[in-house]
């Protein structure tokens, strides 16, 4: 498959890149400034997720887009129009799209009505912000025609060692026994392959150990 990595240079993105070119994919990687080097097999774009004509040209001919971006710092309430923007070039080109969002949409467990963005025990003052911009950016996605996926992670992700393994949820935090909830960032990427390759019947998913 032609895959499109919006967000090619972050923890997430550069991980999927990496997962869909060891799968004999042919990921196509965008990045702000060019990279001065890619993994085999890999081909490297300058874009910007925000200028939705360039995206529709680049997303002519690709299979998927996954869409890893994240606004700096400050910019958090950008991403649910950053997001759009690209659901509408992907509508353009009549592509799918992967959208990598964050933990903050999905139900605390045991508590049916308590989403992850309003409980302290998983989101930090510090971190608010940028947990209400990932619930609004699932709202954008609801709200539009595109053929979208969003995959929430699970409410710790960083970098770390592939397994291979995890277990998917829907729209509730996936948990072990001890009550943890996290995934290293090359079994998230996993997870956007298999997603790919076998598509599930759900639009919003999660995954964790």
């Amino acid at each position: 498959m032609k895959i499109i990595v919006l967000g090619a240079a972050g923890m997430v993105g550069s991980r999927v890149v990496a997962e869909a070119a060891s799968r004999g994919h042919a990921p196509v990687a965008v990045f702000r400034r060019r990279p001065t080097a890619l993994p085999p097999g890999v081909t490297a774009a300058v874009g910007d997720a925000n200028d939705s004509a360039l995206m529709s040209r680049l997303f002519e001919g690709a299979d998927a887009v996954v869409a890893a971006t994240r606004p700096a710092p400050g910019q958090e309430h950008t991403l649910a129009g950053t997001t759009t923007l690209v659901l509408d070039a992907a509508t353009t080109a009549r592509t799918r799209v992967l959208v990598v969002g964050g933990a903050a949409p999905l139900r605390v467990p045991g508590h049916r009505d308590l989403l992850v963005v309003d409980c302290p025990a998983y989101v930090a003052p510090q971190w608010r912000d940028a947990a209400s911009a990932s619930a609004a950016q699932l709202d954008a996605c609801r709200g539009h025609a595109a053929d979208w996926v969003y995959l929430s992670p699970p409410a710790v992700l960083e970098p770390g060692h592939r397994t291979g393994t995890y277990r998917r949820g829907t729209t509730t935090l996936v948990t072990s026994a001890d009550g943890a909830s996290r995934i290293s960032a090359e079994d998230l990427a996993a997870a956007v392959l298999d997603e790919l390759e076998q598509p599930g019947r759900d639009r919003h998913f999660t995954v964790g150990y």
